[in-house]
């Protein structure tokens, strides 16, 4: 009986190209589960782990309030010297509003999307925000529904949020706003206003993509997108050309490469990203876990959500690699313990390895300490939210690709020199890899490392020396970080009560060197006398060079994107 109910609601979900009436299927609250996997409560081991201790962290409630638009660009105090060089944009994506009225949203990532621009012309800079939110309509939360029960109401079909508040991508030269359903909006660079609202399902069978995408150097994109089928859930590796076919074209063209089945059908895995070589995309397949029985039907039996989401420590997490060239799933598997990871350093190939650089976590247990009152706690509870949470770190796997019938088992095959990651055959298609760490040990006393970021347009997909990100030793990044490769030895930019956001690499002219560029990172404070404020960092010395002080509060973002083509 239960297994015919399941297929019965399988089909009923099954997503078709071109479907006016895709966006109120069941399929899509099943894609916002993807889009709050990212910050629900892992229920798991009892076990925590603390890497490290820290008290008297100070209130960081300023950096989660709502603010206004500002359409049009303002000017900023430039401190310092911004590089002539720079005459482009910088633009970021994050939350922007979340009270309207007495109604206000419970949880930091539910806030309306608030998108920003930072224009650099001739060493001065302006600024100009602007909201992307149901395009172009008011987004009132509902006062009745919490974060979870809004997208799970027995047999309601609620609509999929349009509300794309995690990254700026780019596809065939335009600029869209992106979560992870199956909306985007495409935007102005520019003036930020919102053009058009695109719907991945009515291309390709998939509810939804990530908001990370990668890029082939002629421009061609990959992502991944689920879909939900009669025989369950698959995962789809998505190919979108680069070239456009007229103006209003958008996600023409797009195909699905590769559909991988997850290690179970009815459970499959959450994921942020992926990682892509120069000829394989890496899907990490890892044991944070849904239910779809148990979600979808949650509430007609009385069970909360969290019984359906949940991370499984006795699992492995699995790499699998798709031939970018054929579209076919590699027969070879890795697997390594269980680990938790949102974001990927970088991908290369290299005397018959393939290395993949990641930030990962030894869990997947996440507090829910992202729920607006979370983030608004100060003294004892809010160091004890920070306490019990796992740190990401930066590492390495390195993964033979020449496996054959004549390969050894139980020996190690990483024959790299200097390298403590190992991959011993188990089975013929089954490798067993341990990783190797990207940091020295007083990485830890910074929180570990999250929002990577490298020299993408050179080094994408190819060996590379140095990454950047943001050192954690609060609930956002409180520090950017310079690593190199090579010593293991980092640079850090930290400066008391600022708090950066994700640095973003800029390749400076007739650069030589992996590093010779600048860093951008927007800088926000909950301290009244000091400024937020754009900061630009050399690339290779670490050193300030000048920053933009912003003459209105700038909340706390996710992610953002160069505009080179202003």
């Amino acid at each position: 009986m239960l297994r015919s109910s399941w297929l019965k609601l399988a089909s009923c979900c099954s997503p078709q190209p071109r479907s006016l009436v895709s966006a109120i299927s069941i399929t899509m609250m099943l894609v916002s589960i993807l889009y709050i996997m990212s910050i629900w409560i892992f229920t798991a081991a009892a076990q925590k782990t603390y890497f490290t201790k820290v008290h008297g962290l100070p209130s960081i409630t300023p950096l989660i309030s709502s603010v206004q638009e500002t359409p049009e660009p303002i000017p900023t105090t430039v401190k310092g010297t911004i590089p002539t060089w720079i005459h482009w944009s910088l633009l970021r994506n994050g939350p922007g509003k979340f009270e309207f009225g007495n109604q206000h949203y419970n949880h930091w990532f539910d806030g309306m999307a608030l998108m920003h621009r930072f224009q650099i012309e001739d060493g001065q800079v302006t600024y100009r925000r602007r909201t992307a939110s149901e395009f172009g309509t008011l987004a009132l939360p509902d006062p009745c529904k919490n974060f979870f029960q809004r997208f799970l109401s027995r047999f309601e079909m609620p609509k999929p949020t349009d509300n794309a508040s995690v990254n700026f991508v780019k596809y065939k030269s335009d600029y869209y706003v992106s979560t992870e359903t199956n909306y985007m909006h495409r935007v102005d660079p520019d003036t930020l206003e919102s053009k058009q609202k695109v719907d991945w399902s009515k291309f390709i069978a998939v509810n939804g993509a990530t908001a990370h995408p990668h890029f082939d150097p002629d421009g061609t994109a990959y992502n991944m997108g689920n879909s939900y089928r009669n025989k369950g859930a698959f995962y789809n590796i998505i190919r979108v050309p680069p070239e456009r076919n007229g103006p209003e074209d958008t996600l023409e063209g797009a195909k699905i490469l590769c559909s991988i089945a997850p290690r179970d059908k009815s459970k499959p895995s959450y994921y942020h990203s992926f990682g892509m070589s120069e000829n394989y995309v890496v899907f990490i397949e890892q044991p944070i876990k849904m239910d779809l029985f148990k979600i979808v039907t949650g509430r007609l039996r009385g069970k909360s959500l969290n019984e359906g989401v949940y991370w499984d420590p006795n699992q492995e997490t699995i790499f699998h690699l798709i031939d970018k060239q054929t579209g076919k799933e590699m027969p070879v598997k890795y697997y390594t313990k269980a680990l938790s990871t949102f974001h990927q350093i970088n991908a290369f190939e290299q005397d018959g390895f393939l290395m993949l650089d990641m930030c990962c976590s030894d869990d997947g247990q996440s507090i829910n300490n992202f729920l607006i009152q979370n983030l608004r706690q100060s003294g004892e509870a809010l160091d004890e939210m920070y306490n019990t949470m796992s740190r990401p770190y930066p590492r390495r796997f390195v993964l033979p690709l020449n496996i054959t019938s004549e390969t050894p088992l139980e020996q190690n095959l990483n024959t790299r020199p200097d390298s403590t990651a190992t991959a011993v055959c188990r089975t013929k298609n089954q490798v067993f890899c341990t990783f190797e760490d990207l940091h020295g040990e007083d990485l830890k006393d910074y929180g570990g490392l999250e929002f990577p970021h490298i020299n993408y347009a050179r080094y994408n997909t190819k060996p590379y020396r140095y990454y950047y990100g943001c050192g954690f030793r609060h609930l956002v990044g409180d520090c950017l970080i310079k690593m190199d490769l090579e010593s293991k030895k980092f640079k850090v930019w930290r400066q008391p009560d600022l708090y950066p956001s994700e640095p973003v690499f800029i390749l400076s002219p007739n650069a030589e060197e992996e590093d010779d560029g600048v860093i951008l990172s927007v800088i926000i404070t909950p301290v009244k006398d000091k400024s937020t404020f754009l900061l630009v960092l050399d690339a290779k010395t670490f050193e300030e060079l000048g920053r933009a002080e912003v003459p209105v509060n700038i909340p706390y973002g996710f992610h953002g994107v160069f505009n080179s083509s202003a």
